[in-house]
């Protein structure tokens, strides 16, 4: 997705599968074009065997939508594929279509920094069943890497315990609309600030950096390029100690602040990128205390992550901030988030009643959930998230309000009638617009923030994390089940 002024995303309808194009052209040809559909966005397993995961990305879905237009370059380009078996691709009717579409869509989505778990509708859009199909891609492609990054970052802020981490992968991440998506999900996901430039010009994101090794061994000494830069930026001044030896550094950066605080300037912090971190901090932190430096604050990068972060702490190490780089760019240890776009519903014109469809799969977990889905999250006194609940509004027992089976397993019911509920979904397209409803980065920052807050801290831990309780209300699970037993029954669609 290429960038105009920063802002505005180009070439949106062509970021897409090819699939996406061919199925719409058969739609089309069909006379299917204007059936509606519902499709759910969704994913099968929590990222990084953790308890939840953050939404992100769901907030540039209105923006995405509104653009998504196909250009007389875009068709012109079209015009030129040839099919394996020759001849055009697309026929020249469906290309005239394509220059006049616009996508009337209905999507509602998970507010950005707001938790989501697995088998949940993330995305619900409905519409017409080719303007549905168009966009599969470009959503799943917007809402997939951005969860996929938030949720990595709200656990490394998590490690942090309260301590500044910034994203330093911009020179890691895959290629530059990448780095630029990491530098906005990690903000989200609690990161303080980030290196990338343009994502401070973008997304209004702080950003951090100072100097690397280069800049060291570009003196004589190591004592000359502290104090150049010291000279340079006396307001942005963080030395690298590691270039070539760690306690050296500290003791060169004493010299440097010593003659810093008698110009009325100060060392704002020591950064390690290597060697033994618990260890090597604790060194400088002793040195710079016993010399009255104790403001001199310490930060460590090097190919840190939850895990690395959780283990100095433990160690007892005296580290201030973070810079997180490789680990957080790339979502290691796992590459995607596996957010599927599944149809859920179908029908013929709008004034008839949703046909809920389900994918059947000799695969149980492959399954999917049928309807039209809202969300809901019960919350006892305290505002403690205790369990979410799948309904579809056609098939809802009101008798069961608040009670629901457990979304993999329906011999495990769970009863939530005494906890508040709130929807969960919000409208982020109404008749192909925008809603405004996605608000600021700012805002689905502290909305993560809070939610995380109040997560219950078993499903916030790393390892084996309690499970959050996500189930179908009665009705969707007796739905659900009646139409695999029918699918097994005689081998089709159970819409059909």
């Amino acid at each position: 997705m290429s960038l105009t002024d920063g802002t505005v995303p180009t070439d949106v309808a062509l970021n897409t599968d090819l699939y996406e194009l061919t199925m719409a052209q058969g739609f089309w040809e069909e006379g299917m074009a204007s059936n509606r559909a519902c499709f759910t966005v969704f994913f099968r397993e929590n990222p990084f065997h953790g308890g939840y995961a953050v939404a992100c990305g769901t907030g540039q879905i209105g923006e995405m939508v509104e653009n998504f237009r196909f250009t007389e370059d875009s068709i012109a380009y079209l015009r030129t594929l040839q099919a394996p078996g020759g001849g055009p691709m697309f026929k020249e009717g469906f290309l005239d279509y394509l220059a006049g579409f616009e996508p009337d869509l209905d999507i509602w989505a998970v507010r950005e920094g707001d938790l989501v778990f697995p088998r949940e509708p993330l995305v619900r859009v409905e519409g017409p069943i080719i303007a549905c199909q168009l966009i599969e891609t470009a959503l799943l492609n917007l809402v997939n890497f951005q969860t996929l990054i938030a949720t990595k970052a709200a656990r490394v802020v998590q490690a942090a315990e309260g301590h500044v981490v910034s994203d330093f992968g911009l020179r890691r991440a895959q290629g530059p609309d990448g780095g630029l998506t990491v530098a906005r999900a990690s903000y989200i996901g609690g990161c303080a600030s980030t290196s990338n430039v343009l994502a401070g010009k973008v997304y209004g994101i702080p950003v951090f950096g100072t100097h690397a090794h280069s800049w060291v061994m570009a003196f004589p000494t190591q004592l000359e390029a502290f104090r150049a830069f010291a000279k340079s930026s006396p307001k942005n001044c963080v030395l690298l100690l590691d270039t070539y030896d760690v306690a050296q550094g500290v003791e060169d950066a004493i010299v440097v602040a010593k003659e810093m605080e008698a110009a009325g300037e100060r060392l704002s912090a020591v950064r390690i990128d290597s060697g033994d971190l618990a260890k090597l901090s604790k060194m400088a932190r002793r040195r710079f205390d016993e010399e009255g430096l104790g403001y001199v604050k310490i930060s460590a990068s090097n190919d840190l992550d939850e895990y690395t972060i959780q283990s100095l702490f433990a160690q007892g190490a005296p580290i201030d901030s973070f810079g997180v780089g490789t680990k957080l760019a790339t979502a290691d240890p796992q590459p995607s988030l596996g957010g599927v776009y599944k149809l859920s519903a179908y029908r013929a014109e709008d004034d008839e009643a949703w046909t809920p469809t389900m994918k059947v799969s000799e695969m149980a977990y492959k399954r999917t959930i049928p309807g039209v889905q809202r969300l809901v999250r019960y919350r006892d006194v305290e505002g403690v998230p205790v369990g979410d609940v799948i309904l579809d509004d056609a098939h809802v027992m009101p008798e069961k309000a608040g009670h629901a089976v457990d979304v993999l397993d329906p011999v495990t019911e769970y009863d939530f009638s005494r906890a508040v509920p709130e929807d969960v979904l919000v409208s982020m397209v109404r008749n192909g617009r925008d809603t405004g409803e996605g608000g600021t980065i700012a805002e689905a920052r502290d909305r993560c923030r809070t939610a995380l807050r109040y997560l219950d801290p078993a499903t916030r831990r790393f390892l084996n994390p309690q499970f959050y309780p996500v189930g179908l209300e009665p009705g969707l699970a007796d739905l659900r089940q009646r139409l695999a037993r029918e699918e097994r029954e005689r081998g089709g669609n159970p819409a059909a």
